[in-house]
């Protein structure tokens, strides 16, 4: 593995794309000829300078198209040694090629020039009597303004496409796939303890070593952590630095190296969290750094908790919970007094963690749990939900802690609802009616009572458990969402994931054990009264 760089959280003027020798060598305009040195197609130019000094390092940064017209070679030449050590200063320089301009002081090049940019392997460019060192500059400096608009335009494509990805149900997994896209290579996000938990793009033989640098990378962005006394804010990571202008250390964002021949490039996701996002690619493009960072922005927030209040309040009442405590004891210490509950489904597919939590986000609350089937979100009640891209949702009505588990049903039936009229958000019914006419304690035994044979509630002989009423326990809850479906044996299918048959047997067996007539209007009524309040 090669050198590892890191990058620090400080802010740097994205470099001009470079471009190729070979673009502008293509230029008819110019009639560039390259008479020395290797026809590389890498060979890139980050600039052109014009020097006739006998010993150009000092004026070179590295990567120019370095053009002279030989004014410091005698009209008799220079020993072959002297060529040799004016090509060897050019590429300790850094310098990408040089150009040798014929006429006014040379009519042609010299051979022993052609012969040290051969031995050096610097590619040497005959520039004709009739094409100026201004028209070479120029040419280059209008192939890479056209580079990088070009670059500009493939970023903020990119920018568009990532995030709408992070919109999206699966938000995650959808801006990792869109970034391994983008850039042609796989996107990996690491969770704290250094475990992969998503990746996209075709897997590489460098990807053990992406998952070292990104243990590397946390195990040092959680030491600047520890070390700092304040966190500093979060920011995009910087292009890669060089050692030698490495800035003074502060918090460390991202590192990069290389592998089995594939580049690499991790970046810390937020400031605390430790998840951390790697990218390997087979080739570095100018612009591809700006992309990643762009998706880890986004996943930062994707991943980060949405906080309400602080974790230690959310930790104290779990644990007062799971001690024994009462709901409507530890409520004070979440926030708010009047709650709802959600449920959600997305559409399509099976409920993942990470979308989860976004959709906790979305609604406004961090108190998020994952079911096999479904998402339940504990929300302030002055967070009014609105339906979400991708999610099929169930409100219940506004209740106070005691009336948590209550709320729970009714978001699973509005859910149940919603899912078969195929509506986006549905909520329960909480309005005052006829039931308040009635007390609470009649209406329970009358429901008791009227819903006994398909809702035994007694131990022992005839409980559901008994032989005699195996199979009554779908009973009630096929009613329900049958009544509340107005009947329709389809949607009451959708809502309970059953067979539209299954729904016909059942009503037909609610009706033989009630011995009712279910097509009656006033008997579906008295059973929805009762229903409402078993």
């Amino acid at each position: 593995m090669e050198e590892t760089h890191t990058v620090s959280e400080q802010s740097a003027v994205p470099l001009t794309p470079p471009v190729p020798l070979g673009a502008l060598l293509a230029r008819e305009d110019l009639a560039l000829r390259q008479i020395a040195g290797p026809a590389d197609a890498g060979t890139v130019l980050h600039g052109a300078h014009a020097s006739e000094m006998a010993d150009p390092y000092p004026y070179l940064l590295g990567g120019e198209l370095l053009l002279t017209a030989g004014a410091h070679v005698p009209a008799g030449g220079l020993p072959d040694a002297r060529f040799d050590d004016y090509v060897a200063r050019i590429v300790a320089a850094g310098g990408a090629a040089l150009g040798f301009g014929v006429a006014p002081v040379h009519d042609a090049v010299p051979r022993a020039l052609v012969a040290a940019c051969e031995a050096h392997g610097l590619p040497l460019i005959e520039v004709p009597a009739r094409t100026t060192f201004s028209a070479v500059a120029r040419a280059v400096w209008q192939l890479m303004e056209r580079a990088r608009t070009g670059e500009l335009r493939r970023v903020t494509e990119a920018q568009q496409s990532l995030a709408a990805a992070a919109s999206r149900p699966d938000p995650v997994p959808s801006v990792l796939r869109r970034l391994a896209r983008r850039l042609g290579g796989r996107a990996v996000l690491y969770g704290p303890e250094g475990t992969e938990i998503a990746a996209a793009g075709t897997a590489t033989a460098a990807d053990p070593a992406l998952a070292r640098l990104a243990r590397v990378l946390a195990g040092s962005a959680s030491a600047d952590r520890s070390a700092s006394p304040a966190p500093a804010p979060a920011a995009s990571p910087a292009p890669p630095l060089s050692p030698d202008s490495a800035p003074a250390p502060v918090a460390t964002t991202a590192a990069e190296t290389t592998a089995s021949g594939v580049h690499l490039a991790v970046y810390a996701l937020g400031a605390r969290q430790g998840f951390v996002l790697g990218v390997a690619t087979a080739r570095r493009e100018p612009g591809d750094h700006t992309v990643a960072s762009v998706a880890a922005v986004l996943l930062s927030l994707l991943t980060g908790e949405h906080r309400s209040g602080s974790g230690a309040a959310r930790s104290s009442a779990l644990v007062r919970l799971l001690l024994g405590g009462a709901p409507e004891e530890v409520a004070p210490l979440l926030g708010g007094g009047r709650w709802l509950v959600v449920h959600a489904r997305p559409h399509g597919q099976q409920p993942a963690a990470v979308a989860a939590s976004a959709l906790g986000a979305a609604l406004g609350s961090p108190l998020v749990d994952l079911g096999a089937d479904a998402v339940r979100v504990l929300v302030p009640a002055d967070r009014e939900p609105r339906p979400q891209p991708g999610w099929t949702l169930g409100v219940s009505a506004e209740t106070d802690p005691a009336g948590w588990p209550q709320a729970d049903a009714q978001a699973a039936r509005a859910l149940a609802r919603a899912r078969a009229t195929r509506t986006a958000l549905a909520r329960h019914g909480a309005g005052a009616g006829l039931a308040d006419l009635v007390p609470g304690d009649e209406a329970r035994a009358h429901a008791r009572a009227l819903l006994a044979p398909i809702a035994p509630i007694a131990a022992g002989p005839g409980s559901p458990g008994s032989p005699a009423n195996a199979g009554t326990a779908p009973l009630v809850e096929t009613l329900r969402a049958w009544l509340s479906l107005h009947g329709s044996w389809d949607r009451t299918a959708v809502a309970l994931s059953v067979h539209r048959n299954t729904v016909r047997q059942r009503i037909a067996r609610c009706s033989a054990l009630l011995d009712a007539d279910l097509d009656d209007a006033d008997v579906r009524m008295e059973l929805w009264f009762a229903l409402k309040h078993l």
